[in-house]
């Protein structure tokens, strides 16, 4: 496996500015020379993303069509255009292993639940996790986590997201060229600081997220973070060296554990065939009559 490529997957929220990080990516990526490769796997964009996708999905899978011919809402369309790239992803990741480049960024859905809780975006995330380090890049709205909730929610689905994928993330908090991203900074380095912000919300919720907050303390607070403004480029930088240091961390730590654990899965599978086999070979012994 190669060690100096990394597939950077792109997630976040509806409104988080993902788009818009992604199109900022490719704007710095080649003002500064940095070899890097874009792929779209969001079917749901009504024209070519501005980041200019090298591979688009939906120069394969027709959504719109798609939603008209099967009658399907926004959200299964999104999921079937998904399922059925996800067959063919072979070729894709075929042509980027042969790409001579250091960063492959790929865009997900806007409907971030379609990526990261269905079979085709853990058959692709696996699918390259199988050929080169890959990493979460999350794109965190700064403007909307002003609020100590939203904040906390946030913090929650990131967690999940990593877990559910299994792989190292880096916390994007975007719109920074708006409000400054100092106070979740300090909310995720001190979550008693949040847990205080948290407790001023009189409401069933924020009583809630103080509780969320000191159970994800020890999760979230080691987590990498970068503040970006995918306007100005502020912060871009801080973005690409939290990149790198993923990509050392998913060497370092991941890919021991996913070899363990495909190891692992292919001893239980090599168990369950030779205790198969043992069976079937009782079974015609007793057929034939033999004394065993």
């Amino acid at each position: 496996m190669g060690s100096n490529k990394v597939a950077v997957l792109v997630l976040g929220m509806a409104g988080s500015g993902k788009s818009t990080l992604m199109q900022g990516l490719k704007s710095y990526t080649s003002r500064h020379k940095l070899s890097s490769y874009f792929v779209n796997l969001d079917p749901a964009v009504r024209k070519t993303p501005a980041f200019e996708p090298n591979i688009d999905i939906c120069d394969t899978v027709d959504y719109h069509e798609l939603m008209k011919s099967t009658k399907m809402g926004p959200n299964g369309a999104i999921m079937t255009s998904l399922n059925l790239y996800a067959t063919k992803f072979n070729e894709v990741l075929s042509i980027i292993e042969s790409k001579d480049v250091e960063f492959v960024f790929i865009d997900t859905p806007g409907q971030i639940e379609v990526f990261t809780w269905s079979a085709s975006g853990q058959l692709i995330a696996g699918a390259l996790a199988s050929s080169m380090p890959v990493i979460i890049l999350y794109a965190i709205d700064t403007v909307r986590s002003a609020s100590p909730v939203t904040f906390a929610s946030n913090m929650l689905y990131a967690c999940s997201v990593m877990y559910r994928l299994r792989l190292p993330i880096v916390l994007a908090f975007t719109k920074t060229d708006l409000v400054a991203a100092d106070k979740a900074f300090e909310w995720i380095s001190d979550p008693q600081v949040l847990a205080d912000a948290l407790q001023d919300d009189s409401r069933y919720l924020g009583s809630m997220s103080t509780s969320m907050a000191f159970m994800l303390e020890s999760v979230y607070s080691n987590l990498p973070v970068a503040g970006v403004s995918a306007v100005t480029s502020l912060g871009m930088d801080d973005v690409i060296e939290k990149i790198r240091e993923a990509r050392v961390t998913y060497n370092d730590v991941f890919l021991p554990e996913l070899e363990k654990a495909k190891q692992l899965k292919a001893e239980k599978l090599a168990g369950k065939a030779e205790e198969a086999y043992r069976s079937w070979e009782d079974d015609w012994k007793a057929d034939q009559g033999m004394d065993f």
